[in-house]
């Protein structure tokens, strides 16, 4: 039988796997919106069922994360970490200051909010990252993710959102928004069979949980969130891109391994969902929120190769001068 290359297809798309079912599900929100409810049983749990594969896949993703990291990894990751994280908590008291929990509701920037933006601007692209890195920088740096991937899931967009002053979540849920990370990342230390069975699952989920987001989505909003999405994607790049960049170089880096984490990761898309579901106050900036963070998983994705390159090729001509003048000196 001729094989059809669906998932070569899909993969050319920048952050594909999550992208692609997103806009599906999304369809058939659109056009079809009684569908899943008509067939219900399996059918329907796929198109609703996102919060219980997303806390699935957290687990999984705790197991893939090493806590016996090197201390160069530990510096690198931490300085990396430390300055995305601290972008967005100064992005969200800022913009929680200006538009409160709700987005805006008409003009130009209809639908952009706090949530979007924090949402947008807190998870690193690491497939990206660990990739540009792989061609641009050293085996170290790719293992500085081992680091940032605590990034991953509402736990630090919920604690940054508390921190710029809006409406906070009670304890347990803070908790038990990180409980399936760190019991992942439990199971994955104590045995290694059992992050590699389990870190094997991560990639899998991602379509999945995309599409039963997508079913949440009116696609008759989309056009505006494109151009929405493709101004925070460009400002994502900027505003955390600068001050990776300059913490990358003052920690004894080129700057490369800073530009490559000035992006968006595909499951950042799942957070304002999540945080909706922890606190209703969310729930309509979450709604504009996913199509936005997932325009932005795009556009960072196309920026972010570009700016590293041509970062990676300045850093290497700043070498090649520092030895041709140590080489004329001796």
């Amino acid at each position: 039988m001729a094989q059809i290359p669906i998932k070569r297809a899909i993969e050319r798309v920048p952050g594909g796997m999550m992208i692609v079912p997103l806009l599906l599900g999304s369809l058939v929100a659109t056009f079809l919106p009684g569908m899943p409810k008509f067939f219900g049983s399996f059918t329907s749990a796929l198109f609703t069922g996102a919060l219980p594969i997303l806390a699935v896949f957290y687990v999984c993703m705790g197991a893939s994360i090493d806590i016996k990291a090197t201390p160069y990894l530990l510096k690198k990751g931490g300085v990396l970490f430390a300055t995305k994280i601290a972008t967005a908590v100064v992005a969200g008291i800022v913009l929680g200051h200006v538009l409160g929990e709700n987005p805006v509701a008409g003009g130009l920037f209809a639908g952009i909010s706090t949530l979007a933006v924090v949402a947008a601007l807190n998870d690193t692209n690491g497939g990206l990252y660990m990739a540009l890195m792989g061609q641009y920088g050293k085996s170290e740096d790719v293992g500085a993710y081992t680091i940032m991937s605590l990034e991953s899931g509402p736990f630090l967009t919920m604690v940054t959102l508390g921190v710029a002053g809006l409406s906070a979540f009670p304890w347990p849920t803070l908790v038990g928004s990180i409980l399936p990370l760190a019991l992942g990342m439990l199971l994955g230390n104590l045995d290694r069979e059992m992050r590699k069975f389990l870190a094997q699952a991560v990639p899998v989920m991602i379509p999945f949980f995309a599409l039963a987001l997508g079913a949440g989505l009116d696609l008759h909003k989309v056009w505006q969130a494109g151009l929405l999405g493709l101004a925070m994607g460009v400002g994502v790049v900027i505003v955390s891109g600068v001050p990776l960049y300059i913490a990358d170089r003052l920690s004894g880096g080129t700057g490369v391994a800073g530009v490559a984490a000035a992006n968006t990761a595909g499951n950042a898309a799942a957070v304002p969902a999540l945080i909706a579901a922890a606190n209703p106050v969310y729930s309509e900036a979450a709604k504009s929120a996913t199509l936005l963070v997932a325009a932005c998983v795009v556009i960072s994705s196309i920026i972010s190769p570009i700016l590293t390159a041509a970062v990676a090729k300045r850093a290497n001509e700043r070498a090649a001068r520092r030895i041709s003048a140590t080489t004329e000196t001796s």
